[in-house]
Parts: structure tokens; sequence; C-alpha cells
């Protein structure tokens, strides 16, 4: 089992960084592919970035391609999401979430194959 606590959302300016982290307990963090999802109040939980397990491959949202940087340290047990430029449309409850088994990379976009989640971070963004 993997227990994932995030940390870093606050109040940021439009234009500002934040960095996310994704604390996971166990020596298992490795085994899995990691994600970062957002919700926003009244949506629905969205994808926003995920990583493979060795860190080699990440995938992105388009509404952040370029923007936010998704990264891994398998000795640490932790997994980051720097967020550059912010928008108030960034503004959502982060979530830090593992998957076991990526048969194949859709995997990743799709909450519900995901294992493992975190109780999530607030990020505000005002404009």
């Amino acid at each position: 089992q993997v227990q994932l606590v995030e940390s870093g959302g606050q109040l940021v300016q439009a234009g500002g960084s934040l960095r996310l982290s994704c604390a996971a307990s166990g020596r298992t963090f490795g085994n899995y592919g990691m994600g970062w999802f957002r919700q926003a109040p009244g949506k629905e939980r969205e994808f926003v970035a995920a990583i493979n397990r060795n860190g080699g491959s990440t995938y992105y949202a388009d509404s952040v391609k370029g923007r936010f940087t998704i990264s891994r340290d398998n000795a640490k047990n932790t997994l980051y999401l720097q967020m550059n430029s912010l928008k108030p449309e960034d503004t959502a409850v982060y979530y830090c979430a593992a998957i076991r088994n990526v048969p194949s990379i859709s995997y990743y976009y799709q909450p519900k194959e995901y294992n493992y989640w975190g109780q999530g971070t607030q990020v505000t963004v005002s404009s």
C-alpha cells in the first residue's frame, strides 16, 4: 500500500510560481507511475501531468504544457509539480496519485485507473 501526502499549495498572484510536493510512504514508490490531477469547484477532476516509474517519460494536459513540469526523486520517495506562469484558471485542489499497472499511455490520463490518492492541496491564483 502507498500513502501519499501533498504539500505546497497556497495563494499566489497570477504570473507567479509554486512547487507542489507529494511525499509517498513505503519502499515501493519506484514501482508506480505517478500523476497530478486537479479539481475546481463544480468541475470534474482533471488530468494535469504524469510521469513513469523511472522519470524518463512525462505527459501533460494541453492547458499546462510549457508552464508546468512534473518530476520525481525515487530516492526521496517524492513527486513534484513545478508550476510557472500561473493563471486564475489554475485554481483548484491538486491531488497526486499512484498507478501500478500501465498497459498503455492512455491509462495515465484516467483518474479511475489510479490505485492510491493523496488528500489534496489547495492552489489559489488571484488575478
